[in-house]
């Protein structure tokens, strides 16, 4: 097999190894929980407990989309320094995805059960936007975490009050998030047409919607 295609099969076995990483929680933590460690947290009622878990697994979810998306961008990416680019921003998503999955073990719920479909559509996503040049690519990014910490700020006003360990989660993750937005633009990000912010926009509602149940 020439070398190219072998090369070709690696990038495939490795991005499918991450996707089984991701989809069965193994995926660890680069960096410690923000939250801390649990002890002796505000007992929560049966309904706040309930509504912190559907706003988790979304965020869960959320992970799950941008590890996928990140990485289908970088696989056809050629620019190298949007690629690291990439791929450090989805590495520190990995953080992400192991605190929200953390959190819901916390609240004794679960991941979406849709979790694969997402991977898979958001990895395609990814694959595309990867083809469209570097500057639309990294405005890809760009517009996916301007969505993204408006859905975070959404949540730090929607959980419990007494939820301190979701909220110090979420807080850090919108940190990220801003930094990842910043750096992307700083690199050159094309602002995406209207149209498609707003494909974005919907696509979104249809995840979160949908997330908080199942």
């Amino acid at each position: 097999m020439p070398a190219r295609s072998l090369r070709g099969l690696d990038a495939v076995l490795a991005e499918a190894g991450r996707a089984l990483q991701v989809l069965s929680g193994a995926a660890q933590a680069s960096r410690p929980n923000p939250a801390g460690r649990q002890r002796g947290e505000p007992a929560l009622s049966e309904a706040e407990q309930r509504h912190a878990a559907g706003l988790m697994r979304v965020n869960h979810v959320g992970e799950v989309c941008a590890q996928a998306l990140y990485r289908g961008q970088a696989l056809l990416c050629k620019d190298s320094a949007a690629r690291a680019l990439l791929l450090r921003a989805a590495a520190e998503e990995v953080d992400h995805l192991a605190w929200c999955g953390d959190r819901l073990d916390e609240l004794k719920s679960r991941p979406s059960y849709l979790n694969p479909l997402w991977y898979a559509g958001s990895f395609a996503l990814g694959l595309a936007a990867s083809r469209a040049g570097t500057a639309r690519n990294l405005g890809f990014m760009a517009e996916t975490e301007a969505q993204v910490e408006q859905h975070l700020d959404g949540h730090l006003t929607q959980l419990p009050a007494a939820d301190e360990r979701s909220r110090r989660i979420v807080e850090q993750m919108r940190s990220d998030e801003i930094d990842h937005r910043a750096t992307a633009q700083r690199e050159g990000a094309r602002r995406l047409s209207l149209p498609v912010r707003l494909a974005m926009r919907a696509m979104s509602k249809v995840m979160t919607t949908t997330a908080y149940r199942i």
